[in-house]
């Protein structure tokens, strides 16, 4: 309204004529080298150059106007924006608060202040588009947090989210109360495929872009994970979340409930611990990507003390061993970690680990930047370096390319063509 009122003003101080929207600021970007996350190599001396909200040019020497502003960022890889594939932002490091703690008695208001404060950490961090899968009891407070960055009321990534999260009946947590108490609970509870529908459908209608299942889970403290929810409550899940345009993940990390996952036709799986060689062949064929998250399970175990060092406790060696089961079954990879088991803004930690694992350093950071867009049908915009897609960018200190802990070491910020970040 104020916009249209001063274009009226103007008008009429000029008898009428229109004034021109000003022409969009054209930016050129001078870092040592571009990762253009399409072809995995680290182009010494390329150029990008920047209108308004988009990369109008890239390569050695892209032709710009003599009025472009010049950003110099000598010493760093300009990269595209990074993409987290698996994140909590309602969640918060499990040696800070527990699980249970969080989603009993920390207050919506103080879960959603803290989430945007995450959200802005992550972002600075270099990663501009966020994957959250479920607010753990905060209800759909991440659609309204996905609306307020749009808006520009807050600063943060692009979110994808999943509202609720869905789980079989009593499948989940908080536990360990009096029978017949009703406990809150962090995920929305259905039994049979006509419940988890109507689940799909209302949590569609509240915002969420993705369905999350638990195909698997503990059905009480202290038991292992068992397969939760039955083959016919997964695929009817999967076709009413298909039926509206939405992707579905589903939390799997046991041989059934990856199986069930992955026979229903499911588009990501979430952890996938329990793994065989079968499961992830199942997967390549039907190009189900995988959110390993190995830096969960080592954030986990230094929560029950461990320091780091080798031989690693068996719930790590067990997701590094799934990891490298999957990579040489050649299963698509989504970078992922579970961000909010460990601090957000440090969500390149999954990235060290992938290649500490042994995947190629050119794999991980494509797998954080055009692979993540692709799982998450977003590749038309964002995670690459390529004319027409939108100016999101991340310049990182040195080549990590040969060194990955340098994607922890982000020197400068762009989203949608605006600086957020800079030295």
């Amino acid at each position: 309204m104020a916009m249209r009122w001063l274009t009226v003003v103007a008008a009429v101080m000029l008898g009428g004529a229109t004034v021109p929207p000003p022409e969009p600021r054209v930016t050129l970007l001078r870092p040592a080298a571009v990762f253009d996350g399409v072809d995995g190599v680290a182009h010494v001396g390329w150029q990008v150059l920047v209108r308004g909200d988009r990369i109008v040019a890239v390569g050695p020497s892209p032709a710009a106007p003599a009025d472009a502003q010049v950003i110099e960022l000598a010493g760093t890889t300009l990269m595209p924006g990074m993409i987290e594939g698996h994140a909590h932002l309602f969640l918060h490091p499990y040696d800070e608060a527990t699980w249970d703690d969080q989603v009993l008695h920390e207050p919506l208001a103080l879960r959603t202040a803290r989430a945007v404060a995450q959200a802005g950490a992550t972002l600075r961090a270099g990663f501009t588009t966020v994957r959250d899968l479920g607010t753990e009891g905060a209800g759909y407070a991440d659609v309204g947090l996905k609306s307020a960055i749009d808006q520009g009321v807050v600063e943060g990534p692009r979110l994808h989210v999943a509202t609720r999260a869905i789980v079989a009946l009593g499948a989940y947590g908080p536990k360990g109360f009096e029978p017949g108490v009703e406990v809150p609970q962090g995920a929305e509870e259905v039994s049979g495929p006509d419940q988890m529908v109507a689940a799909v459908r209302r949590q569609i209608a509240a915002g969420a872009d993705w369905v999350k299942l638990y195909a698997d889970y503990r059905w009480r403290p202290g038991e292992d994970s068992r397969a939760t929810l039955s083959q016919r409550e997964i695929e009817a899940a999967v076709a009413a979340a298909h039926d509206a345009g939405r992707p579905v993940a589903v939390h799997a990390s046991t041989p059934e409930g990856m199986r069930r996952a992955v026979a229903a036709g499911v588009d990501t799986i979430e952890h996938g611990y329990g793994g065989t060689r079968a499961i992830y062949a199942a997967m390549a064929a039907k190009g189900i990507a995988l959110c390993p998250t190995l830096a969960a399970a080592e954030a986990s175990a230094r929560y029950r003390g461990w320091n780091g060092a080798e031989p690693a406790p068996a719930a790590v060696r067990l997701s590094r061993d799934s990891f490298r089961l999957a990579l040489a079954e050649r299963v698509p990879m989504c970078m992922g970690g579970d961000v909010g088991v460990y601090a957000h803004g440090d969500n390149a930690r999954e990235m060290v680990l992938m290649a500490a694992a042994g995947m190629p350093a050119a794999q991980v950071l494509l797998a954080a930047t055009s692979g993540n867009a692709r799982w998450m049908r977003v590749g038309d915009r964002v995670g690459a370096i390529r004319a027409g897609m939108l100016a999101d960018l991340v310049a990182v200190a040195g080549d990590p390319l040969r060194d990955m802990a340098a994607t922890r070491q982000v020197r400068w910020v762009m989203k949608n063509g605006a600086v957020v970040a800079r030295p």
